[in-house]
C-alpha cells in the first residue's frame, strides 16, 4: 500500500512554506504576525485552510468551536478517523511556522493519500485548531479542548482586552455558544491524533537531526511566590539587622536554577517585582513567578518540593516569610507507544536513521488536549537555534520535505498495523 503523489517532496515542501508565507500576511499587526481567536484574521486564515483542504480532496467544515476540519473516507464510509493537525493562531509578533507548518504538512499528506484513501482501514481527517495560544481570552487550547469534549462552561464569561466576552465573540463570529457540544468527538469515532510541529528547542539541531519522535509533553506548574521581609533605610539599617527580601529572593532564584539543572527539569523565574523599589530603601517585599516544566508529573512535583524546601530554608535563615500560590497546573501527556513507534518508523524510512532522536516537548501543544479523547503522537521538525514565538523563527526546506514524507509513511505504517489488528480481532 503506497501513495503516488504527483509532486515531488521538494515541490510539496515549497508549497508548505509558501502557504506559511501567505498566512503570515494575515495579521492584525502592521509590521508583524498576530492572529487571534474569533477575529477577522481567524476568518481569513480559515478561508484559506478550507480552500487548501478542498484542493487536497477533503470534505471540509467548521466545527462548533471554530476549528477547520477536513475528511476523506476510508475503505467504507463512516469509519473511525485518524486525525492530523495543529493550530493556525499565533502569539503577538510571532514566527510563521509554529503550529501553521504542522497544519500545512497535514494537508499535504492528506492530499497525497486521498487517491488511495479507499484502501485505508480508517478515515483520514485534518484539523486546523484556532486557539492553541490563548492570547485573546487567556485560556489555552480552546479548539482542541472542544474537540476532546472538555470544554468548560465557565470560559464563556472570560473577556478580552476590550471587554468582549467569549460568548459575545462567538456570536460576532457567527458561532452559537449553545452548539459548542457539537464540536466534541465520540471516543469511538477516532483512533488517534498525529501532530507535526517545530521543536522550539535545539535538541535536533545539536544532534544534527532533521526530525524527532516526541515521547511526552511537559507537565507544568506555575507559581506566584512572595518573599516578605522588612523595609528599612539603606544607610541606617546595618547588615546584621536587615531582613532584605530581595537578597533572599535572589538567593532563591539561583537555587531554582540549580535544582532545575540538577534534576533535568526546566525551572524559570520569569518576573520579579521589588517593593518599595527605591534606591535608598532595603526591600521589604519581592514578588516573583516560577514556571516549572518536566517530562512527567512526578519529576515536576518532586522538583517543586525541593524548590519549596530550599526557599523555606533561605527565608528562615534570613528572617523572612515566603508565601506561594499556584496559578496554573497542567498534567504531562505521554505519547502513545504505538504512535511513537509509527512516527519513528516513518522517520527511519525517510532519513535512514536507525534510531531517531526521542525527546520530550518542553512546550505545550494541542495534542495535550486531544489526549483526553484518544492516543496522540508527535513528530518534531528541526528549527534554527530553537527560536520560536519570534519573527526570526526558521526551518529548512529539506527538513520540511522529509517531514512530509515521514508523516505520510507514519500514516501508512499505522494503516498496516490497524488492518492487522482488525483482522486478528475478527478471528
Amino acid at each position: 500500500m503506497t501513495a503516488s503523489p504527483d509532486r515531488t517532496s521538494t515541490e510539496d515542501a515549497t508549497v508548505a512554506l509558501e502557504r506559511c508565507d501567505r498566512l503570515a500576511t494575515i495579521s492584525s499587526m502592521p509590521d508583524g504576525i498576530r492572529r487571534i481567536y474569533l477575529s477577522p484574521q481567524h476568518a481569513e486564515a480559515d478561508r484559506l485552510a478550507a480552500e487548501w483542504m478542498r484542493e487536497a480532496g477533503l470534505t471540509t467544515w467548521m466545527d462548533g468551536a471554530g476549528s477547520r476540519c477536513g475528511r476523506v473516507e476510508g475503505r467504507t464510509p463512516g469509519l473511525p478517523a485518524l486525525l492530523l493537525g495543529s493550530h493556525l493562531d499565533t502569539v503577538p509578533d510571532a514566527g510563521r511556522y509554529d503550529g501553521v507548518l504542522g497544519v500545512m504538512i497535514a494537508v499535504l499528506v492528506a492530499r497525497r493519500l486521498a487517491p488511495i484513501a479507499h484502501t485505508l482501514p480508517f478515515a483520514l481527517e485534518v484539523v486546523a485548531f484556532p486557539d492553541e495560544e490563548g492570547v485573546r481570552f487567556g485560556a489555552t487550547l480552546l479548539g482542541s479542548r472542544a474537540l476532546a469534549g472538555t470544554w468548560d462552561p465557565q470560559w464563556w464569561t472570560l473577556t478580552d482586552a476590550e471587554g468582549v466576552s467569549l460568548a459575545q465573540a462567538f456570536r460576532q463570529f457567527g458561532l452559537d455558544p449553545a452548539r459548542i457540544g457539537t464540536a466534541a468527538r465520540r471516543p469511538d469515532s477516532v483512533i488517534g491524533y498525529l501532530e507535526a510541529h517545530i521543536e522550539q528547542g535545539t535538541a535536533l539541531q545539536d544532534g544534527d537531526e532533521a526530525l524527532g519522535v516526541v515521547t511526552s509533553i511537559a507537565g507544568a506548574r506555575r507559581m506566584a511566590i512572595r518573599f516578605l521581609g522588612e523595609a528599612g533605610h539603606a544607610g541606617g539599617t546595618p547588615y546584621e539587622k536587615r531582613h532584605d527580601a530581595l537578597v533572599g529572593a535572589s538567593e532563591a532564584v539561583v537555587e531554582i536554577e540549580r535544582i532545575g539543572r540538577s534534576r533535568g527539569v526546566i525551572a524559570t523565574v520569569g518576573s520579579l517585582e521589588v517593593r518599595p523599589g527605591a534606591v535608598n530603601v532595603v526591600p521589604g517585599r519581592v514578588d516573583l513567578t516560577l514556571d516549572l516544566r518536566a517530562p512527567d508529573d512526578a519529576s515536576r512535583d518532586d522538583s517543586w518540593a525541593a524548590i519549596r524546601d530550599r526557599m523555606t530554608a533561605i527565608a528562615d535563615r534570613r528572617g523572612l516569610t515566603v508565601q506561594t500560590r499556584p496559578t496554573h497546573v497542567a498534567r504531562s501527556v505521554a505519547c502513545a507507544p504505538n504512535l511513537q513507534e509509527a512516527v519513528a518508523a516513518g522517520i527511519t524510512e525517510v532519513t535512514g536513521s536507525g534510531s531517531p532522536l526521542r525527546l520530550w516537548s518542553r512546550a505545550g501543544h494541542d495534542a495535550m488536549a486531544v489526549a483526553d479523547l484518544c492516543p496522540v503522537g508527535m513528530q518534531f521538525i528541526r528549527c534554527r537555534d530553537g527560536i520560536s514565538h519570534r519573527p526570526d523563527e526558521s526551518v529548512r526546506a529539506d527538513d520540511v520535505a522529509q517531514a512530509i514524507d515521514a508523516l505520510e509513511r507514519t500514516v501508512l505504517t499505522l494503516a498496516r498495523a490497524y488492518r492487522t489488528d482488525q483482522a486478528t480481532a475478527d478471528l
